[in-house]
């Protein structure tokens, strides 16, 4: 089934102002981040450290009375110690990627749960990564807090309330099982920048192609740097190709030199390898109020095998959506239908307890319909076990909680209401995923020895 002849009506439905890219910035090369000459950030950074240099442990709203304050939005120095404080109290293993970034930072990341009581990485058989994008703010914090229920509700066997959304322990048990990996800050130094500079920054702070001269050209758009039709010149519709990634150093998108070149990249696609048994991947971004599933870079069919990423026969003709034909412009992206049923169904569910939590509406759709994309880390989980067999099927998801805060100087900082409005509809997805993990299927049981 080809959904060109009756998708193209959701395109005026998505209002591109309010994604991941401003409108200005969407627009072919446009440079640098786009800001509002006002003093209002949104919600304010942290000062100090709540969790007590990783003592304390956070909670989340789910846990805790129906109108909590958390307060403060996470500075770098508490989202590293609220991870640490989850893994002192509730013992988790953790483990740091072996890339350092350009500021020499660290990607460190955790394990909860999982076959096997977690004691071998195919235990392991989902991948939260949150803050790919540096402004989009709340990103950690959402992730933090939502695992901070979890073990919590899990350790003294309770459920889950996220406003309407109401989980049971048995639910909680059932997500907690599918062995959960974790990066709480896959972009350290583009986080640390903005929450510093206030400067609406969206990529990471390497200056390696920077142009002499140019602030904004510092960095890379990590979410279009992964090894999927990345070359997209050659690779997509010369109409389309300028808007799905850029060679220019200063566009929001600028997709860096080679694939996986930076070191926040090759992290993630690290944690892919290193637990082999992953099977689906959900990276977290703000802000537009939908859940995405694969493909980001054309719309799907599932008829045509050989119609797909890694057919060079339709190179120049991905992404026009919809097709031409009658120029010689057809093209849609494989997937099973099988796999194309468990997204839908995986997305559904996450969007409708997103609803359920505050009763803002989360649109749920096939990536492509945001706009086309190359490099997206989401299309690359699920392009792996097609580009190598050898490799485990992940389900590739991207969620894009919250609705832009139209006051302040940069539209992805939220206003503290609006923070924990994001913060309950997000822990509710969060759960739904891992529920839908769970009874679609988690892979292969596999072999663990001892067990």
């Amino acid at each position: 089934m080809k959904f060109s002849q009756i998708v193209p009506a959701l395109l005026a439905l998505v209002p591109i102002s309010q994604a991941c890219l401003l409108p200005e910035e969407s627009e072919f090369d446009g440079a640098g981040p786009v800001r509002r000459q006002t003093t209002n950030t949104g919600i304010a950074i942290g000062i100090g450290d709540r969790f007590q240099d990783g003592t304390i442990a956070p909670r989340g709203l789910g846990t805790q009375p129906a109108g909590t304050d958390l307060g403060t939005l996470l500075s770098v120095k508490e989202i590293e110690s609220a991870f640490r404080g989850l893994a002192k109290v509730y013992s988790l293993e953790t483990f740091e990627t072996p890339f350092k970034t350009y500021e020499n930072a660290t990607i460190f990341g955790g394990k909860i749960g999982g076959k096997f009581n977690g004691k071998c990485d195919i235990s392991f058989r989902v991948f939260l990564n949150a803050a790919i994008h540096a402004r989009e703010r709340g990103s950690s914090d959402n992730l933090l807090y939502f695992l901070g229920d979890l073990l919590y509700a899990y350790k003294n066997k309770v459920g889950l309330i996220y406003g309407g959304r109401t989980f049971t322990f048995e639910d909680v048990r059932k997500a907690y099982s599918v062995g959960i990996v974790f990066l709480p800050l896959s972009n350290p130094d583009g986080v640390a920048w903005d929450q510093a500079t206030h400067s609406c920054w969206r990529k990471n702070r390497n200056p390696t192609s920077a142009i002499p001269g140019n602030p904004n050209s510092i960095g890379i758009d990590l979410n279009r740097n992964f090894d999927f039709l990345w070359d997209f010149p050659k690779l997509f519709t010369a109409t389309v190709a300028p808007n799905v990634a850029s060679n220019n150093p200063a566009a929001q998108t600028f997709h860096g030199l080679s694939p996986e070149s930076e070191a926040e990249t090759k992290s993630i696609v690290w944690v892919m390898n290193k637990f082999s048994a992953l099977r689906w991947f959900l990276d977290i971004h703000s802000y537009i109020g939908v859940v995405l599933y694969n493909w980001g870079s054309d719309d799907s069919q599932s008829s045509m095998p050989g119609m797909s990423f890694l057919n060079a026969t339709y190179n120049e003709e991905r992404g026009l959506m919809p097709d031409q034909p009658a120029s010689g412009l057809a093209y849609s992206e494989y997937v099973p239908s099988t796999d194309w049923r468990d997204k839908i169904y995986a997305a559904m569910r996450m969007g409708n307890a997103m609803d359920a939590s505050t009763g803002r509406h989360y649109e749920v759709e096939q990536a492509a319909y945001l706009y086309p994309t190359s490099g997206a880390s989401d299309d690359y989980a699920y392009s792996r076990h097609f580009a190598d067999p050898g490799k485990s099927k992940i389900h590739g998801f991207t969620v894009e909680f919250g609705f832009g805060n139209r006051e302040a100087s940069c539209a992805f900082y939220p206003t503290p209401a609006q923070y924990h409005q994001n913060m309950l509809e997000t822990s509710a997805g969060f759960m739904e995923f891992l529920l839908s993990a769970e009874m679609i299927g988690l892979g292969d049981r596999g072999s663990c020895p001892g067990f």
